[in-house]
C-alpha cells in the first residue's frame, strides 16, 4: 500500500513539476500588449468585468421613479376623496333614517325598506373601496414593470460601449454581502437615465 502511495505522489509531483515549466516558458501576450489591448477596449479588465448599482439610491434618485409615485398618490388621494364623500353621502342618510324612525314619520314597512337600501349601500361602500384598493395595487405593478424595463433598456445601451459581464444589483438586506466601491457605478447610471427619461418627457 505505501508503495502505491509513494507512486502516486511521485507522478503528482512531476505533473506540478511540468505544468509550472509550461505556464512560465509558454509564449503569451506580453503584459504591454494586454495593457494596450485594455485601453483599447478589446480586453476587459478582470477587475471591471463585474459592477453593480446600489438599487435603493438609484430608485430614490430616478426622475421616473418619483414622477411615477407622485402620480400613484395623486391617484389614491382622489380615490379616497371619492370613498369619503360617497361614505359622508351614505352616514347622512343613515343619520336621516334614524332621525325619522324615532320621530314616527316612517311605517314600519317604509323602515325595513329604508333599512334594506343603506345595508346595500354599506355593502356597496366596502366593495368599493376593495375595488379602489385592487385599482391602486395593479396600476402600482405596472409602474413597477415600467421602471425596470427603462432600467434594463438603458443598461443595454450603457453597456455596449463599456464591456461588462456583469451588472448587479445591490440592495440593502440583498445576497451581495461585500462589495468594492470602485466597482459602484450608480452615479453615472443615473444620470443616464434622468437624461434620457428627461429628454423623452420633454418633446
Amino acid at each position: 500500500m505505501k508503495k502505491v502511495l509513494y507512486v502516486v505522489n511521485a507522478v503528482l509531483i512531476i505533473a506540478v513539476g511540468v505544468l509550472f515549466y509550461l505556464h512560465f516558458t509558454a509564449t503569451g501576450t506580453p503584459e504591454s500588449d494586454l495593457e494596450r489591448a485594455v485601453e483599447k477596449g478589446e480586453l476587459i479588465p478582470a477587475e471591471q468585468a463585474i459592477v453593480y448599482v446600489n438599487f435603493d439610491t438609484l430608485l430614490s434618485n430616478y426622475d421616473m421613479f418619483y414622477d411615477y409615485e407622485r402620480k400613484l398618490m395623486e391617484r389614491q388621494q382622489q380615490l379616497e376623496e371619492e370613498l369619503n364623500a360617497k361614505s359622508r353621502e351614505h352616514e347622512r342618510q343613515v343619520a336621516d333614517y334614524q332621525d325619522r324612525v324615532q320621530k314616527g314619520l316612517m311605517t314600519r314597512s317604509q323602515a325595513q325598506e329604508m333599512e334594506l337600501q343603506l345595508m346595500q349601500q354599506q355593502q356597496e361602500l366596502i366593495q368599493l373601496q376593495d375595488d379602489y384598493r385592487q385599482e391602486l395595487r395593479e396600476e402600482e405593478q405596472v409602474m413597477n414593470r415600467q421602471l425596470h424595463h427603462s432600467i434594463y433598456e438603458f443598461l443595454q445601451e450603457y453597456n455596449q460601449d463599456k464591456g461588462y459581464q456583469f451588472i448587479l444589483s445591490e440592495t440593502f438586506g440583498g445576497p451581495v454581502l461585500y462589495s468594492n466601491r470602485d466597482l459602484n457605478i450608480t452615479r453615472d447610471v443615473i444620470n443616464g437615465l434622468n437624461e434620457k427619461y428627461n429628454s423623452s418627457r420633454n418633446r
